[in-house]
């Protein structure tokens, strides 16, 4: 019975890091989409979005399940309810993913990314989705100095997020202002990905260690 439980737990563990894998894929496809105003990759990431949310409800279930008939306590118990704080974090980092696809859809058959700033909006999308792999790595190693690499990403990205606002700024932009929202949304959704890639770690220390850090840097392992 013990050894089913702890089936049950790991089969909840490879959930999570299923979703990673096809979130991060969802991200690289949208900037394509979004870069290249490839409508049939936009409409392949928002379909593939179903995927996602299943395995979200699923690994949901999985969990309730867990506490309803295991009880489980102590570390258990934590992993329990770190799961399915990270399950809702991937399932909206999918959203997002989403969210970038629908931009390139509306904008198409232009690209909604004017070419002086493709460059930029091409490093955050890779950010993202690295981030998103990596958030993988952590859930499957519990590796504390892994989930801090995740913080260090992400002040990367709100530095690339800050200089986008930068450039729409500056004297030199002179795009319309429906191109400033688009890029203005699209690097918020990229920013926000990276935020629940740092959620997932947080989530991990929290298991690891029993100890919430949300207003202090990651601590590394020893």
């Amino acid at each position: 019975m013990r050894d089913a439980y702890h089936d049950d737990l790991d089969a909840l563990t490879q959930s999570l890091i299923d979703m990673t894998h096809l979130v991060g894929g969802a991200v690289g496809r949208a900037t394509q989409a979004l870069l290249d105003a490839d409508l049939a990759l936009a409409e392949q990431v928002i379909s593939g979005d179903k995927t996602i949310d299943s395995l979200y409800h699923s690994g949901e279930a999985q969990a309730f399940e867990l506490l309803a008939r295991q009880q489980p306590v102590a570390v258990d118990l934590r992993r329990v309810v770190a799961s399915l704080r990270m399950l809702s974090d991937l399932e909206r980092s999918g959203d997002l993913a989403v969210h970038v696809a629908e931009l390139a859809r509306r904008r198409y058959p232009a690209s909604a990314i004017p070419a002086e700033l493709q460059s930029t909006i091409l490093e955050m999308g890779q950010m993202a989705q690295r981030i998103t792999a990596k958030a993988g790595s952590v859930i499957a190693s519990q590796d504390l100095d892994l989930a801090g690499e995740i913080e260090r990403d992400d002040d990367v990205m709100d530095s690339l997020h800050k200089q986008l606002f930068r450039a729409l700024l500056e004297d030199e932009w002179t795009g319309s202002i429906e191109e400033a929202v688009d890029i203005t949304l699209c690097s918020r959704y990229f920013e926000r990905l990276a935020d629940h890639s740092v959620s997932v770690a947080r989530r991990i220390v929290y298991l690891v260690t029993g100890q919430h850090r949300d207003r202090e840097p990651l601590p590394t392992a020893l």
